[in-house]
């Protein structure tokens, strides 16, 4: 097995931190990043710039494919989607935001992992679908909801996604990233099958969803507390006043 292997092309991950650190723009960051990374690894210039060329062409209509789902979702919001699934999940007595995010979780770790990356996200299901029946589900035990708890279970629900899809795409064998590492390592010698990488990616699964799913049990308990301190302080300051 070689040892000479060049680290230098890791630059690339120093790059990404401190650009995002510094909150300099992600496109720039990105190509710095690219840039970094190929020099490092003895690129010829006019390869780099081939590249970025050939990538940038092959993704022109990416902005189509992300305002296009963004336009059916804006419409089913004005429609009133958000309204009917608070409405829904309220019905649902037995249903409280940290078990229906513990759902979800497994439910995206799952679908991830069999390559179906597409059926969670951001913009077409946690801010109009995830976010919303958190909060009916809080809303229907405790009443009506400060901002504050809005804003925390918002982001509960928008890092359950995070998790959900991180940790379960590492599980599918086809997923880019473990292309890319199979590639770097049989470049260096090391000879690796992509199904040996999938499989190694269970246990960290496992593990994510049993950490994250114990912080979403345990929110319940958390939200409760918050809404009774609220509940509290309310009428001290209604006194100062």
């Amino acid at each position: 097995m070689p040892t000479d292997v060049n680290l230098w092309p890791l630059i690339g991950v120093a790059i990404i931190i401190a650009g995002f650190i510094l909150r300099f723009n992600p496109m720039l960051v990105v190509v710095v990043t690219a840039i970094g990374t190929a020099v490092a690894a003895g690129f010829p210039f006019e390869k780099i710039l081939d590249s970025i060329g050939t990538g940038i062409i092959k993704t022109r209509n990416l902005p189509l494919i992300i305002l296009l789902p963004l336009a059916v979702i804006g419409l089913l919001e004005r429609h009133g989607l958000r309204q009917h699934a608070q409405n829904w999940i309220g019905r649902i007595k037995s249903a409280t935001a940290g078990r229906l995010l513990i759902v979800y979780l497994l439910a995206r770790q799952l679908t991830a992992a069999v390559g179906l990356t597409s059926l969670g996200g951001h913009p077409q299901m946690v801010r109009p679908l995830l976010a919303p029946m958190t909060e009916g589900a809080t809303e229907a035990r405790f009443g009506k909801l400060s901002e504050r708890i809005r804003n925390k279970l918002r982001a509960f629900s928008a890092a359950t996604d995070n998790v959900g899809l991180f940790f379960g795409e590492d599980m599918f064998v086809a997923f880019g990233a473990i292309a890319l590492m199979t590639t770097f390592l049989h470049e260096a010698g090391i000879d690796l099958e992509p199904i040996h990488v999938a499989l190694w990616g269970i246990p960290t699964a496992i593990c994510a969803f049993v950490i994250h799913a114990v912080r979403l049990y345990r929110l319940d308990g958390a939200i409760k507390r918050e809404i009774e301190a609220e509940k509290k302080a309310a009428p001290s300051e209604a006194k100062g006043e």
